[in-house]
């Protein structure tokens, strides 16, 4: 279940830099279908780590209820970027904050026990 998370995930940003790239060069038709899909993803990502938490009986710790957090801010941040780009307005804060928030997952992701462990 938690190659089916990290995949969602994955394909998830991908959509993401895709609906962005289809935007910049004028075909917003294909944007907002490529937007679409990718809410149907974050409902997904949603999804699964919802069941991988569920499927461990994993105590819910502070880091685990911190690692959702930002996972949901990272979903939500990602909207507002192509929103806003649609819309022709500054993104520049939300993109410091997309990094930020990347990497804290990822060192969540990796630090916490139920995942891939490649330092250890």
């Amino acid at each position: 279940m938690t190659h089916v998370h990290i995949t969602t995930w994955a394909l998830g940003i991908i959509l993401f830099f895709v609906a962005l790239s289809l935007h910049k060069s004028g075909k917003r038709k294909g944007s907002r279908i490529v937007q679409m899909i990718l809410r149907v993803f974050y409902l997904l990502i949603i999804g699964t780590g919802i069941e991988l938490i569920m499927r461990y009986h994993i105590p819910v710790t502070m880091l685990y209820i911190l690692k959702m957090a930002v996972g949901l801010w990272i979903i939500v941040i990602m909207e507002f970027i192509l929103m806003r780009t649609t819309k022709d307005r500054r993104t520049s804060v939300l993109w410091i904050q997309f990094v930020i928030a990347i990497l804290l997952v990822l060192y969540l992701g990796l630090k916490l026990p139920l995942g891939f462990h490649p330092f250890a």
